[in-house]
């Protein structure tokens, strides 16, 4: 059980460095989110960016150069495509967005020749350590996948699945959230819910265990659900909470950020790498964190 983000410095530390390239990297907060990340020892950047401005920034910060190798590339689609070409040559492991738009850096990671595809959909995975939870808990999808269906909803469960897997949760419980823990035919999220659980018990969905629909009070609290009568190994214990469109997930994620006390560190899984996007509106702490999240994911 990971029990805090901070967890997860250990776990990048016990693993062979790991490189990460930036693309468009003369970003002033992602530099100091990669210093930080630098100082605990974990990752081996490669920038890709406007060389000058990356210099100028760096020097702002007292962030050391000397052993940092820099592709210069003032213009943000090219570094987009050097990055992503990094990775399919096998010389990075991470990609992390810099000074682009998430369109343009996606467009190239999603280039069916060029990118970064695998076959899948690409989704949001966002990690928490709340004060008022037991263990850290993903939340997926926060930030991709507007109004996703059923089948768009097994791959986001698989790649939140994979994700913690890859930090050696071997059998993640996931909780299918919705506003009511029963089946409901108006209520089309309790549908969906239904199946995924049903597909998960004849072993169409692996690796972990589904439940739901389950609202939110039964996910997070064992008592709430004993209350209710709701026998369930996922409930009060869940690894995973599957939100069932983009405005509750967003909602929550936020919720959880600004009101809740806790802290995040979020990747785009479904690509061949896990792909740190962070937003302007994150704490320091949850960009640093963000990338010791993409280090410590086993390959």
């Amino acid at each position: 059980m990971i029990k805090y983000l901070n967890d997860l410095i250990q776990i990048a530390n016990s693993q062979s460095k790991k490189k990460i390239v930036v693309a468009a990297a003369a970003d002033l907060h992602v530099l100091e989110a990669l210093k930080e990340a630098i100082s605990l020892g974990i990752p081996e950047p490669i920038l890709v960016g406007d060389k000058t401005q990356i210099k100028r920034i760096s020097k702002s910060i007292n962030l050391d150069l000397k052993n940092i190798e820099i592709i210069d590339e003032p213009d943000s689609i090219k570094a987009s495509i050097k990055s992503v070409t990094i990775i399919r040559e096998g010389k990075a492991a991470i990609l992390m967005k810099g000074l682009v738009a998430t369109g343009t850096l996606l467009k190239a990671v999603l280039d069916k020749e060029k990118g970064l595809q695998k076959g899948g959909l690409l989704s949001h995975v966002a990690f928490f350590e709340t004060p008022y939870y037991h263990k850290i808990l993903c939340l997926t999808d926060a930030a991709m996948n507007i109004k996703p269906n059923i089948d768009e909803k097994v791959a986001i469960v698989k790649n939140a699945v994979e994700a913690c897997r890859k930090l050696g949760i071997e059998k993640p419980k996931v909780a299918i959230l919705a506003a009511v823990e029963t089946v409901n035919p108006k209520m089309e999220a309790t549908l969906d819910a239904a199946l995924l659980t049903q597909m998960n018990k004849r072993n169409q969905i692996k690796n972990c265990e589904i439940d739901g629909p389950l609202a939110l009070d039964n996910i997070i609290s064992k008592e709430a659900a004993e209350h209710k009568g709701i026998q369930s190994k996922v409930a009060g214990d869940a690894d995973i909470i599957l939100a069932p469109d983009i405005n509750v997930g967003n909602v929550f994620y936020k919720s959880l950020n600004f009101m809740g006390g806790a802290v995040s560190a979020a990747v785009i899984m479904g690509a061949r790498v896990p792909i740190i996007l962070t937003s302007r509106s994150d704490s320091e702490k949850s960009k640093l964190m963000s990338i010791v999240l993409a280090t410590a994911m086993k390959e």
